[in-house]
């Protein structure tokens, strides 16, 4: 009984980060926003946002700005920080957008399918 086993579901590594980047879209009450925000923790499919002042909801699209790339992102989950009065979001990125930041993660970081999606659009 003393040994408990956590076990992570996802399915690509993740890599502890503080990044700065631009967070918009529409927050519960249908209003616009355009904020600065930081990712904590990255992977290429999704993030752990931190410092979010809009009020967002569990399926939400946001887009994300990060050196100059754009994705956007469902929102999959949110928590209010230790102070009350900021969000945090865990995101997912909406197909067929691309990673803002995949040169950060390991090169093993790439799933099978992406790595055959680019071995078949070489040139041959």
């Amino acid at each position: 009984m003393g040994n408990l086993r956590i076990v992570d579901r996802r399915h690509e590594s993740r890599i502890l980060v503080d990044l700065p980047l631009t967070v918009w879209g529409v927050d519960t009450k249908g209003e616009r926003f355009l904020q600065e925000a930081r990712a904590c923790d990255i992977s290429l499919s999704g993030a752990m946002l931190s410092g979010l002042d809009a009020d967002l909801s569990s399926g939400d699209v946001i887009g994300i700005l990060y050196a100059g790339r754009k994705a956007r992102y469902r929102v999959i989950w949110i928590r209010y920080d230790a102070t009350g009065d900021k969000m945090q979001a865990a995101v997912h990125l909406i197909s067929p957008d691309a990673c803002p930041w995949r040169e950060l993660l390991p090169a093993g970081s790439q799933s099978d399918n992406e790595a055959s999606e680019d071995v078949s659009a070489s040139p041959t």
